[in-house]
């Protein structure tokens, strides 16, 4: 049997619920051990004060992260996406942890000045969890399954211009605000997102390999693999690439 990938709106809600539990977590272990000087003060307050640092920061942190990947391929420049996440989160949680821990444990919040003492410190486990964030993290793409026998056509199929209608569609490429056809009749362009596409594409059997990228699965030609990432040639030679997030999935549910 093979294995199917997971991308329900469960699946993602139970990996949204899964990070918020890691950041709660955190918090408590962060509150018992009395970190960065806040062991003095009783574990109520202790906690009180870890738990929205951690939460909030995580919640902001996943927001910047689904801003930063509309605009870069984090997979393609992993470096670049640091960089940006680090930039754009450090900011307003740096001005977050000064108001928090003067009010938390100061009773009123401390001299402006003050802020230029939280940046560096927020600023390096910002960019340390990011990094871990763009390297390490694994995605589950968008699988669509064939439709049973008797099974009306995918919907998406409707969608293909004149030209293509009746070819069989291999590949279907993000390009801005437009999608690229494939076909084993050539190519075209229609005005849609990839995202309002998948779904449309069930009924037909393939994955998301990339963020900008979907592949039927009868239409692998070949695989090839090197210097970490995986590209698959389709039948008539185009290339698609496999996302470093995506590959293991991919792997695991026998696409090579």
């Amino acid at each position: 049997m093979t294995p199917r990938l997971d991308f329900s709106p469960g699946s993602k809600a139970r990996d949204f619920l899964r990070g918020l539990a890691v950041a709660v977590g955190a918090g408590v272990f962060l509150a018992l051990g009395g970190a960065f000087g806040s062991n003095g003060a009783p574990l109520a307050q202790r906690l009180a004060y870890w738990m929205p640092v951690l939460v909030v920061g995580g919640l902001w942190g996943h927001l910047c992260s689904l801003l930063v990947e509309r605009f870069i391929d984090v997979d393609a420049r992993p470096w670049l996406g640091v960089a940006a996440l680090t930039l754009i989160i450090t900011g307003p949680l740096t001005l977050m942890v000064w108001a928090l821990t003067g009010l938390m444990f100061e009773g009123r919040l401390r001299h402006a000045d003050d802020l230029v003492h939280f940046f560096p410190p927020v600023a390096l486990i910002t960019a340390v969890l990011s990094a871990l964030n763009v390297f390490l993290g694994r995605r589950q793409p968008v699988e669509t399954h064939a439709g049973a026998p008797g099974d009306a056509p995918a919907r998406f199929l409707d969608r293909l211009p004149s030209k293509l209608r009746g070819g069989r569609l291999i590949a279907v490429q993000a390009e801005d605000h437009y999608l690229r056809l494939h076909t084993d009749r050539g190519s075209d362009l229609i005005l849609m997102r990839l995202s309002d596409a998948l779904a449309e594409l069930e009924g037909l059997e393939g994955a998301q390999t990339h963020r900008s990228w979907w592949a039927a699965r009868d239409a692998v030609a070949s695989v090839a693999r090197g210097d970490g990432r995986a590209a698959l040639t389709l039948d008539g030679g185009l290339v698609v690439p496999v996302s470093r997030r995506y590959a293991k999935a991919l792997r695991d549910a026998g696409w090579w």
